[in-house]
C-alpha cells in the first residue's frame, strides 16, 4: 500500500466489468482491506452496462451505482464545448477528454454520498486519462485521496491480469471469441482505438477495425440532406423534428456513418509529454464544428467570432489537459456562451461520401448578412465605394512610412 495520512476505509471505484477494473477490485480489497463502492456510467458507448451489477454482486459489493449520464454528458459537456468550436492540435474533437470531467465529478458526488475517503480509477501512468480523473477529483474536493493502481501494482500486460483474475476467481471471461487487438474508449461524441499496428504510425487501419461507420468508397452514391436547427449556439432540432442533446448525437452518429463521415487518423502530443497514434470515429462532432461555424458566420459579429478563434486553442488545451474544472475555463466558458445568444438559425448540410459540406444558412432574426450592402449588383447607395480610399490611405500609413526607410 501506499503511504496515506490516514488509512482507507472506503474507496469508490470507477468501475467497468471488463478485466481491468475487475482485477483493480479485487486488488484493492486485498492491498487496501477497504470496501468498494463501484460506479458505472452509461454515457453512450453503446454497450450494455446493467452486467456490471452482476459481477459487482459477485464479488461482494453492496453498494453499486450504474446511471445514464448520456443527457447530461450530451447537454451540460459536448454541447458547450462545441459552442467554442473546439479542436485540438487542428484535427482531434476531444471524445475521450470531455467524457472525464463528468465521470470524475460522479465519483466524488458519490464518494461524498457514501462517506468514502477515496476514488480509484483505470487509468494507466502513461495517459492523459489519469491526469484528466484526478485534476477534476481534486477541484471538486481537494482532500479526496485518490488510488491510481497502474501507478502501484507489476500487473502490466493483459496475460498478468488473466492470471491474477484466474488466481482470485474473479468472474471475468477469460476468452470471448476474437478479441480486438485495439485499446478502444466509446461515448455518444466518438469511439478511438490504440494499440496493435496503429502503434507504427506509417501503418494504414485495418477496414475491419472501425465500428461505427462505412468507409467512404463503399458509402451511399447519392448525398443526404440535413437541416439543423440552432437556438444559442446548440442545435435543438433536425429536419425540424425538436430533439434533446444526446438525442442529436446519437442521430448524427447514426446518419454520418452511414455516409462515412468522422474517420480520423493522427499522431497527437499527450499532456505527459509522448506522442501518441490513435485513431478515431466521430460522425456527431465531424457534422456539428462546420455546421455551428456556419451559423455563427452569419449571426457573429466579426471581431467576436476572431475573439472566440483566439481563444478557442486555449480553450482546447484546457479540455485535453484536464482542466475542465478549472477557473479558467469557467470563464471562458462564460464569455463563449455569452456569444452565443444570437446564434439562432438554420443550417442544411449535405453528407456524401465521407465529406461534410454547408449548402446553406438563415437567420430570421439575428442575421447580419445584408444582402443590400453585400450585392455586386447596384447597391443604391447603401455603401459608399469612396469611403474605401481613406480607409486604405490610413492602413497604409505606416506601411509607407516604413517604405521609405528600407
Amino acid at each position: 500500500m501506499s503511504e496515506q495520512s490516514s488509512p482507507i476505509k472506503k474507496v469508490v471505484l470507477a468501475y467497468s466489468g471488463g478485466l481491468d477494473t475487475s482485477v483493480i477490485l479485487k486488488w484493492l480489497q486485498d492491498v487496501y482491506d477497504c470496501e468498494v463502492v463501484t460506479f458505472t456510467a452509461d454515457i453512450g458507448q453503446g454497450e450494455e452496462v446493467e452486467p456490471a451489477r452482476e459481477k459487482a454482486k459477485a464479488m461482494g459489493i453492496s453498494e453499486i451505482y450504474i446511471e445514464d449520464l448520456r443527457e447530461e454528458f450530451a447537454r451540460d459537456y459536448v454541447f458547450p464545448m462545441f459552442r467554442a468550436n473546439t479542436i485540438y492540435e487542428g484535427e482531434y474533437l476531444l471524445g475521450t477528454s470531455i467524457a472525464r470531467p463528468l465521470i470524475a465529478k460522479r465519483l466524488v458526488e458519490i464518494a461524498r454520498e457514501t462517506g468514502a475517503e477515496a476514488v480509484s480509477h483505470g487509468a494507466t501512468g502513461k495517459g492523459n486519462d489519469q491526469v484528466r480523473f484526478e485534476l477534476g477529483a481534486y477541484a471538486l474536493n481537494p482532500d479526496i485521496k485518490v488510488i491510481a493502481p497502474w501507478r502501484e501494482w507489476d500487473l502490466n500486460s493483459r496475460q498478468k491480469l488473466l492470471d491474477y483474475a484466474e488466481k482470485h476467481g474473479i468472474p471475468v471471461e477469460m476468452k470471448r471469441g476474437k478479441k480486438s487487438p485495439y485499446s478502444m474508449d466509446a461515448n455518444l461524441l466518438h469511439i478511438s482505438y490504440e494499440g496493435d499496428i496503429l502503434e507504427d504510425p506509417w501503418s494504414e487501419p485495418e477496414e475491419s477495425m472501425w465500428r461505427w461507420s462505412v468507409s467512404p468508397e463503399n458509402a451511399p452514391d447519392e448525398p443526404t440532406y440535413l437541416e439543423l436547427t440552432y437556438e444559442q449556439g446548440d442545435i435543438v432540432a433536425i429536419d425540424g423534428e425538436t430533439m434533446s442533446a444526446a438525442m442529436v448525437m446519437a442521430y448524427l452518429n447514426k446518419v454520418g456513418g452511414e455516409n462515412g463521415i468522422g474517420r480520423l487518423d493522427i499522431v497527437e502530443n499527450r499532456y505527459v509529454g509522448m506522442k501518441s497514434r490513435g485513431c478515431y470515429e466521430t460522425p456527431a462532432g465531424t457534422i456539428m464544428l462546420p455546421a455551428h461555424r456556419a451559423i455563427e458566420s452569419l449571426t457573429l459579429d466579426r471581431e467576436v467570432a476572431h475573439l472566440k478563434d483566439e481563444l478557442m486553442p486555449k480553450y482546447a488545451n484546457l479540455v485535453y489537459n484536464g482542466y475542465w474544472w478549472s477557473p479558467e475555463r469557467e470563464m471562458l466558458q462564460k464569455m463563449i456562451d455569452a456569444s452565443q445568444k444570437t446564434v439562432n438559425g438554420l443550417v442544411r448540410i449535405k453528407l456524401y461520401k465521407g465529406n461534410v459540406t454547408v449548402v446553406g444558412r438563415a437567420s430570421e432574426h439575428n442575421s447580419l448578412f445584408d444582402e443590400s450592402i453585400a450585392t455586386f449588383e447596384d447597391d443604391d447607395g447603401a455603401y459608399n465605394q469612396k469611403d474605401a480610399e481613406g480607409f486604405i490611405k490610413l492602413n497604409a500609413l505606416r506601411l509607407r512610412i516604413a517604405g521609405k526607410n528600407m
